[in-house]
């Protein structure tokens, strides 16, 4: 049994149940997830895209989905228990399932941890009791696990393998329709439609600024597989000055053809930085979700990219910081001021080399048949 809760979560098992398959063909997968484990040759029992939500309150708005979830892989692992219960990060929900999973005996390989290491540390003591195996994609993650003697394997960074565009900047810009003479920023509201909700209104009024200030600026968006153009259309039919150009399911591309990243954080940050591409990261979630996370956080960063590297390489504009003022200052500063521009591409080329290297998808593939045997 495979749980991938949300959009990165469905790529990466994706991703690992082709590998798996590629060893052997006696090993079944099903679970929850969405088009890329369908793709790969699992039955999906429930669809993750309307699970994928961040935010304590958020979460609570969309219960009544995600316990029914829960509720139907709990009753599926009582009726027929699974070889191996495999949790693909979307740790609240995963965390609940491996309690019952233990309860009647069965493995539980848990793949790309809960951030512990960042806020709420003492759910190790949980992971420690209802995990049989933590499969880490940071460096520091196991060093983390094995501090609290909880088991543990560094499988390296499926990204590492996977973030590759199709082909050079001035090929895409050309195939994309952008005058390569000219500036371009990326925009990335998120692959959640509770970001989309929640984010991609101060994305555009901070493109608004950015054309104010700059009238040859160009702007593409990359459209997430889990999200429809209807999702967004309302928001850029208000700005239909800003000829944004909307490209469905090639992300890696789109980020490769600009010259800076407007962003939402999360995984994305590290894709982007894989891509050597400069980026201004956002977040900003409901008032009492900050209220309660923020005074738990024990690190200094929320971009992936600034984590890895632990410093701040790409600038970040949390909750009240998060104005369209503040946001467009910072992407116009980049684009005009290439000493600034080159040193955050310096930069983020030093993160690749701290993920572990090439491989990662097949060490946790071997893992994965090292436990069920």
């Amino acid at each position: 049994m495979v749980i991938a809760g949300e959009a990165s979560g469905d790529l990466h098992a994706g991703k690992l149940i082709s590998a798996v398959k590629q060893k052997t063909d006696t090993v079944s997968f099903y679970g929850i997830g969405a088009d890329n484990m369908r793709n790969a040759g699992a039955e999906v029992l429930v669809d993750s895209k309307e699970m994928a939500v961040v935010g304590l309150v958020e979460i609570w708005s969309h219960r009544k989905v995600i316990f029914g979830a829960l509720d139907k892989m709990r009753d599926s692992i009582t009726d027929n228990p699974p070889d191996l219960l495999l949790l693909v990060d979307y740790p609240e929900f995963n965390l609940r399932l491996a309690k019952h999973a233990k309860q009647h005996g069965v493995k539980v390989l848990f793949y790309i941890s809960p951030q512990v290491w960042a806020w709420r540390q003492y759910r190790v003591k949980k992971i420690k009791r209802l995990v049989d195996m933590m499969a880490v994609v940071f460096p520091f993650e196991e060093a983390f696990y094995l501090k609290h003697n909880v088991p543990v394997r560094f499988v390296g960074h499926p990204l590492v393998n996977e973030v590759k565009p199709s082909t050079d900047k001035q090929s895409l810009r050309n195939e994309f329709a952008l005058d390569a003479n000219k500036p371009v920023v990326g925009l990335l509201p998120g692959s959640r439609k509770s970001e989309v909700k929640r984010l991609l209104g101060i994305i555009l009024e901070s493109a608004v600024q950015i054309k104010e200030k700059n009238k040859d600026v160009q702007f593409i968006l990359p459209l997430a597989d889990t999200l429809d153009e209807q999702d967004l259309q309302p928001l850029l039919n208000e700005h239909i000055n800003l000829e944004i150009k909307v490209i469905k399911n090639r992300p890696y591309d789109v980020i490769a053809s600009t010259d800076v990243v407007l962003t939402v954080s999360g995984t994305v940050t590290l894709e982007i930085a894989l891509l050597k591409t400069p980026m201004v990261i956002i977040n900003k979630v409901a008032w009492l979700t900050y209220a309660l996370v923020n005074k738990m956080l024990k690190i200094n960063h929320i971009g992936l990219c600034n984590i890895v590297a632990d410093k701040r390489i790409a600038p970040e504009f949390i909750q009240y910081d998060a104005t369209p003022e503040k946001i467009s200052a910072q992407v116009i500063e980049i684009i005009s001021n290439p000493n600034i521009k080159n040193k955050m591409i310096e930069e983020l080329s030093g993160v690749e080399s701290m993920l572990g290297g090439a491989g990662g998808i097949d060490n946790i593939a071997n893992l994965t048949l090292e436990m069920l045997a």
